[in-house]
């Protein structure tokens, strides 16, 4: 067995995960543990684009974004995380910027910006161009551009390492994190990280289900680890289905293409959303969208001979636009289905996506062990359960804690 000493050590080398380890390793000698490269880690199957009020293409402010993320979690949000989520998403996709995301451009040279489900003007008056993007492969660049910049920084990796355990220790009936346990998959050595803080930033659980956009990673082991220490896991029944994922495959077809216009239909080639949601109609928040479709189904309006699932038609996009701003999604149509995009509707239906529960914390991403108290050295950001913020999927889903990922808001 190896022991090693750290100041913070982060698992998971995501987006949540390498933006702190940016940060802290500035400040403290920091090792980051993950089992896969860093580059394969399940952001980089993000696409569409993430959601901060720049107002570079339509106007845009913070607050308009925070009445998005509460109503879109049905007033079950924390709206002073909220609050924080939207003023500080703008810093967030600046600093990513800085740090060389090659961001679609508008002609004038500014982070283009584009339509997602959910993202409205004047508390929901009308969609808004808010989704920052680049391609349909936005979460890609973030992953690659992190990681260049945690080489950068001297960030020490230590990768297909799985976490096992982690260490608590109690004084005075008082937990406290001390490191954790990692078995190295490479040799099967055991391995101790003793650490003054630790950091989960290990994904969500979304591989619990069958049909699913997450990698065969997304099991849930950061928060299995810590509930085995006896610590809770708050709001685990909230999960967000995104509506368009390929049908039987739960492939990712990004919010981005129905933010380029794409359309849902049923089988009677009736554009059905305007029923739903008469003002946002396709772009409409996810749990919205996703129960729509089901309603369909379920009253026989669903496509195939099975009626099982409906359509998204981007036949009447401009081959030109489809190939700049969606060149993965009319490749993923093409090579999973056999079908071409240009001339024909893609079945989808909705797929389970992303865990709105997990590890609680508070706003500063400190752990919590009930309501109010918080675990000296322990810290988690990613997909957590920030003190009630839950369901949040108004504006593409990705809840993260802003300070610690720079994932504001990530198809």
């Amino acid at each position: 067995m190896k022991v090693h000493k750290y100041d913070t050590v982060i698992v998971g080398a995501g987006g949540a995960g390498m933006r702190a380890a940016i940060e802290s390793t500035k400040r403290s000698r920091t090792a980051v543990l993950t089992k896969l490269y860093p580059t394969r880690s399940h952001t980089g199957a993000a696409q569409g684009g993430m959601a901060a009020a720049l107002a570079n293409v339509e106007e845009d402010n913070w607050e308009w974004h925070t009445f998005d993320t509460v109503k879109g979690g049905d007033y079950l949000v924390d709206q002073d995380a909220a609050e924080i989520l939207a003023k500080e998403a703008i810093d967030s996709v600046l600093d990513l910027e800085k740090m060389g995301l090659p961001f679609n451009r508008t002609p004038d040279g500014t982070i283009d910006q584009r339509r997602f489900g959910g993202h409205s003007r004047n508390h929901g008056e009308a969609p808004v161009r808010r989704s920052c993007y680049a391609a349909d492969r936005t979460g890609h660049m973030i992953l690659q551009t992190l990681y260049q910049n945690c080489v950068k920084e001297g960030v020490e990796f230590f990768n297909e390492f799985y976490v096992l355990d982690q260490l608590i220790t109690e004084v005075d009936g008082v937990k406290r994190s001390a490191g954790v346990v990692a078995y190295e998959l490479a040799t099967g050595e055991i391995h101790v990280f003793q650490a003054k803080s630790v950091i989960y930033a290990s994904g969500g659980t979304g591989k619990f289900f069958k049909v699913t956009s997450n990698a065969h990673t997304l099991t849930g082991d950061g928060q299995a680890a810590v509930y085995r220490r006896g610590l809770p896991l708050e709001d685990m029944e909230f999960f967000q289905f995104h509506p368009t994922g390929i049908w039987r495959m739960g492939i990712l077809l990004t919010e981005g293409a129905r933010g380029e216009g794409g359309i849902l239909r049923n089988k009677d080639g009736e554009r059905f959303m305007e029923k739903y949601a008469p003002v946002m109609k396709d772009l409409a928040s996810r749990d919205v969208v996703s129960r729509s479709i089901y309603t369909e189904i379920r009253e026989g309006r669903g496509c195939g001979p099975e009626g099982d699932h409906v359509y998204l038609d981007l036949t009447h996009l401009p081959p030109e636009q489809l190939d700049a701003k969606l060149p993965d999604i009319t490749e993923f149509a093409r090579t999973y289905l056999g079908i071409e995009p240009y001339t024909d509707p893609i079945p989808i239906q909705p797929t389970a996506h992303y865990a709105m529960g997990g590890i609680p914390t508070n706003v500063e991403g400190e752990v919590l062990s009930d309501n109010t108290t918080v675990v000296p050295g322990l810290y988690a950001a990613g997909e957590v359960a920030l003190r009630g913020l839950v369901a949040h999927r108004a504006v593409d889903g990705r809840l993260v804690v802003v300070h610690a990922a720079d994932r504001a808001h990530v198809d």
